[in-house]
């Protein structure tokens, strides 16, 4: 019984990356979803979080509006090319009506809006892997 709970929690595990310009932000998220049982990539920027999405297909991307580059819609749009079955949460400390709007229309599973509310983290997190089976 103990061995089939075990393989139960791995399968739920998720690969989680986060991409955000602040790298403190990536690292505070890392440790909230880290003990959930998530692995946790942390990018701030964006080349090499398209090579890692490339090499190893994340269950979620969790992308900051404001990026070093390029908007993270035009990082959404990116993500979505390379794997169309990505999920996503957006992360903005700049809310607007129109930018949520864009996300969601691109395929943004969620939107959320800085300073992060780690309860709101976890749960919006949970509800977007939940669709595919992870938790």
């Amino acid at each position: 019984m103990r061995r089939s709970g075990h393989y139960l929690k791995e399968a739920r595990m998720a690969e989680i990356m986060v991409l955000d310009d602040v790298e403190d932000v990536g690292m505070m998220i890392r440790r909230i979803l880290s003990r959930k049982g998530h692995q946790v990539h942390v990018f701030s920027d964006e080349e090499p979080a398209f090579d890692h999405a490339r090499k190893t297909p994340p269950h979620l991307a969790i992308l900051d509006i404001k990026l070093k580059k390029m908007s993270g819609i035009e990082a959404l749009e990116e993500l979505k090319k390379i794997n169309p079955a990505i999920r996503v949460m957006m992360l903005t400390g700049y809310p607007t009506l129109e930018t949520a709007k864009q996300a969601l229309q691109l395929g943004a599973d969620e939107y959320s809006v800085k300073p992060i509310d780690i309860d709101e983290l976890e749960e919006k997190t949970a509800q977007i892997l939940a669709k595919d089976g992870h938790a």
